[in-house]
């Protein structure tokens, strides 16, 4: 009865990590076709798309498995935060899962928009889907941007630990999903132009998947013909733990030393017991 029950507790977070990342790569993804394909927006409502898509699918998925939407999430929490190791291949599979069907569906319903802007499905929108080195304008060869992807996932998961502790200064009133969304704005405002922000195994191969499986026959290599799928999930697991090992050992020993009284100049922290 006990192994039923936890089969059924897997398989429901594995659907709502599922449709959590569904639901992030709809926006995503939708919003750069609209962007390259359709000539509507710019870089900004790309940034922005991107981080209500993130705080979308958290909404939707939190309560159930905790929304970790990406596989260098999982991984870096099963590294620092007790989760699951027999979790986190069955995370990552559902994330890249949900991340493919939700590219086929923008590929579908974007189908005449990405036929006229580039009939012969190039790497003009590929982009749309996958990820290029310098965005598939600026010089950034794979190397490149696999720093830039190792750096920008950092971020992002040391933010995400910081903001999820309760010993620190996490945001009261159900508000983190909307602050992770925000941190992934802002990575794509500051650390977009190297290797478009993937930061997220699931987010790229899947939809690179979908593309190749489509037309898209170049979906496998960057501009300059490298092969380059590797990049954008070698360097997201790379940075993930970097970024939450960072904030184990700088952050994490003084927390529990905080004193009670807060001293003038502190932002108040809320009691982690309430």
């Amino acid at each position: 009865m006990a192994d039923g029950t936890s089969r059924r507790t897997l398989i429901g977070e594995l659907t709502a990590e599922f449709l959590g990342t569904l639901i992030l790569i709809l926006f995503g993804c939708g919003v750069v076709a609209q962007v390259v394909a359709g000539q509507l927006g710019d870089h900004n409502s790309i940034a922005w798309a991107w981080g209500f898509g993130v705080t979308f699918g958290v909404y939707v998925a939190a309560r159930v498995s905790g929304a970790h939407l990406n596989p260098a999430v999982t991984l870096a929490l099963a590294c620092f935060k007790g989760f699951a190791w027999h979790k986190v291949l069955p995370y990552a599979l559902a994330q890249t899962l949900g991340a493919f069907v939700a590219a086929l569906l923008v590929r579908w319903n974007y189908t005449e928009l990405l036929a006229k802007a580039d009939p012969g499905h190039t790497f003009k929108t590929q982009i749309v889907f996958s990820t290029l080195p310098g965005n598939g304008v600026f010089p950034v060869s794979e190397w490149g941007a696999l720093r830039d992807q190792i750096i920008g996932t950092a971020i992002l998961l040391l933010l995400i630990f910081a903001v999820t502790d309760l010993l620190n200064t996490p945001p009261g009133a159900n508000l983190a999903p909307l602050i992770i969304g925000f941190i992934v704005v802002a990575i794509g405002m500051a650390w977009g132009a190297d290797a478009g922000y993937a930061i997220n195994p699931a987010r790229d191969l899947g939809p690179r998947l979908a593309s190749y499986l489509t037309g898209y026959s170049t979906a496998w290599r960057d501009q300059y013909g490298q092969l380059y799928f590797w990049v954008p999930i070698v360097g997201p697991f790379i940075g993930g733990v970097l970024g939450a090992a960072i904030y184990r050992l700088l952050i994490t020993p003084y927390l529990a030393a905080a004193p009670e009284e807060q001293e003038p100049g502190r932002v108040p922290a809320p009691d982690p017991e309430h």
